[in-house]
């Protein structure tokens, strides 16, 4: 389960403060299908030193130790839960105080995602614990008292209400929620609420997964739920973000007021500083995958590049597709609101098709090595000309390394040996006001180079 060398962890550092900031929440539509209970135990019911709650993880199916691993004060294990404290900080008051929200620890704008959003209580849940257990592995109360028992099998928890993160496509879902947002109160982090000074919302499935992951994948692990395949996670996770972006944007989340909602825009588009000399200072680039008129604001397409490089490795013959709908929907928003919602209707099917794809299709290192490649080709480089792409596509460099160890194509010690060219990746993108598209690419290019010569 690990990441090559101190690799991904390591590396993932840098954009922490960037990453962990709409911290994951519900546990979204497949929870909505069960059919058992809907309420929320609380955290203290997973909290038994037969459970889940030991000081050492040495239980012999589960590790144990999941609630103290959940609760690291130091790591980004813990940051779900921390997730409600923060909201009592400088920044948590700050924020609240500019929104006219009031305390933002009872305030639902908040805590639909810095707390588990429960409109079902038991006994022993408390809003304060942040993002617990269930917040991702769904309501406990059907299924609590079974998951444990003798003969009882991943299958029939998931029936009594368990959400199945072992499926990608679910895990995309749960996580998106707060990684990026839902139509659910509490959920949807606007761009008032980022110029009041939240952080900007960033996504990627694998990595994510992999800095909250409070389980052993062993044996028994996999002869339950199959082998975490990075690659498969990764891909899925960047059509659902796009799936979700559109959908979201189609909807009543789309507007605000006469203005179109910016959290949808890219911000670094229109974050640059304003220059004002004899000679004009440009301070953007054209970008191929845009048709765009210039200095028009372009829709936030940094799942959408990811997602145009996957398809061309695992899905080829819907890659065309997509990327005609890509630059369909771009030259769209320049026409008006209508024909922008025509255009994200018709991407979003083509995501959705693409997750499906992803989702069945057999994975393995061979491809891990192909997007890398088209990841710093010449058809995806150029559309490198903002920072939030480029923060995704270093992103996506270091999951498909992982992806490369996990199935034997490359060992833990030759990635570590090229870690150097992948962090200077991660420092061209550790700043954004210093973010300097070219020399982000030559850095990506490098990293890119030294990944194929381990092939």
């Amino acid at each position: 389960m690990g990441k090559a060398a101190a690799g991904i962890v390591l590396g993932a550092m840098v954009l922490l403060i960037l990453l962990l900031c709409g911290l994951p929440g519900s546990g979204g539509n497949p929870a909505d299908a069960a059919p058992a209970s809907r309420a929320y135990s609380g955290v203290a019911s997973c909290a038994g030193s037969t459970c889940h709650g030991r000081m050492e993880g040495d239980g012999k199916i589960v590790r144990q130790d999941e609630l103290m691993r959940w609760q690291e004060p130091s790591t980004p294990g813990g940051a779900h839960s921390r997730a409600f404290a923060v909201l009592s900080g400088t920044r948590g008051r700050q924020i609240a105080a500019t929104l006219g929200l009031g305390d933002p620890a009872s305030a639902p704008a908040c805590l639909g995602c810095h707390s588990t959003p429960a409109a079902e209580r038991g006994a022993r849940f408390l809003a304060q614990d942040g993002v617990g257990c269930e917040a991702c592995h769904g309501p406990a109360s059907g299924w609590i008292a079974s998951h444990y028992a003798v003969g009882a099998s991943h299958a029939a928890n998931v029936a009594a209400g368990m959400i199945p993160l072992d499926r990608p496509q679910v895990r995309a879902s749960v996580c998106l929620d707060c990684h990026f947002g839902s139509d659910r109160p509490g959920q949807f982090v606007d761009h008032r609420i980022m110029a009041a000074g939240h952080p900007r919302i960033s996504f990627e499935l694998d990595l994510f997964s992999s800095m909250q992951a409070h389980h052993d994948e062993d044996a028994d692990y996999a002869r339950r739920k199959g082998r975490t395949d990075s690659l498969k996670f990764w891909a899925v996770g960047q059509a659902m973000a796009v799936e979700r972006a559109l959908t979201l944007y189609a909807g009543a989340k789309g507007s605000e007021g006469t203005f179109p909602e910016f959290y949808f825009f890219d911000c670094q588009s229109c974050h640059r500083r304003i220059y004002d000399q004899a000679e004009r200072s440009k301070t953007w680039e054209a970008n191929p995958g845009r048709p765009i008129p210039a200095g028009m604001p372009p829709f936030n397409d940094e799942n959408m590049i990811m997602l145009s490089a996957a398809a061309r490795v695992i899905a080829p013959g819907a890659a065309g597709r997509f990327d005609a709908d890509s630059k369909a929907f771009h030259a769209a928003i320049a026409a008006d609101r209508r024909a922008a919602v025509a255009a994200s209707g018709r991407l979003a099917q083509s995501a959705g098709a693409l997750a499906n794809a992803f989702a069945g299709a057999r994975t393995d290192g061979d491809m891990a090595f192909a997007i890398v490649r088209e990841i710093a080709g010449g058809a995806i480089a150029p559309r490198f000309t903002d920072y939030e792409g480029s923060v995704q596509a270093v992103m996506a460099v270091d999951t498909l390394l992982n992806a490369m160890v996990k199935s034997g194509r490359v060992t833990v010690g030759a990635a570590a040996g090229i870690r150097a060219d992948v962090n200077r990746a991660y420092a061209a993108v550790k700043e954004p006001n210093g973010y300097q598209p070219a020399a982000f690419r030559a850095a990506l290019g490098g990293a890119a180079r030294s990944i194929g010569a381990l092939r």
